[in-house]
């Protein structure tokens, strides 16, 4: 089974791949769909839009938190189709792995020129 960190570079090389060929300016959805495609090709275990609730002195909530991607129940991918990152989004995705107790989360901003400039690393230092 791969390590978060080989599971981080197969998923950034199927994401620079993906926004190489199609480029910027889709739908979010566009991307995911693609993703989820080639991460399932890799033979890796992916969920798609996994409901995530929200535990409050003991009650649970379905709120309608939906992680985009967590792949092999060891990263947390979350996509995004902005004009720039903003520090919300880092929020969500730290707040997902620790609603999940994931370690590592992926944001991708398919919405640049380079894709490097859209990958931001998020670990949860539980």
């Amino acid at each position: 089974m791969p390590t978060e960190n080989e599971l981080s570079n197969i998923i950034i090389g199927e994401a620079i791949y993906i926004h190489k060929s199609l480029g910027p300016g889709l739908l979010e959805s566009a991307y995911k769909e693609c993703l989820y495609y080639r991460l399932i090709k890799k033979e890796l275990n992916l969920v798609k839009e996994k409901p995530i609730p929200l535990i409050f002195e003991e009650i649970k909530m379905e709120c309608g938190y939906r992680v985009d991607l967590i792949v092999e129940n060891k990263v947390i991918i979350e996509i995004k189709c902005v004009d720039v990152l903003a520090d919300i989004h880092k929020a969500q995705t730290l707040t997902y792995l620790r609603l999940t107790g994931i370690k590592l989360g992926l944001l991708i901003n398919f919405n640049v020129i380079l894709l490097k400039d859209g990958l931001k690393r998020i670990v949860n230092n539980l």
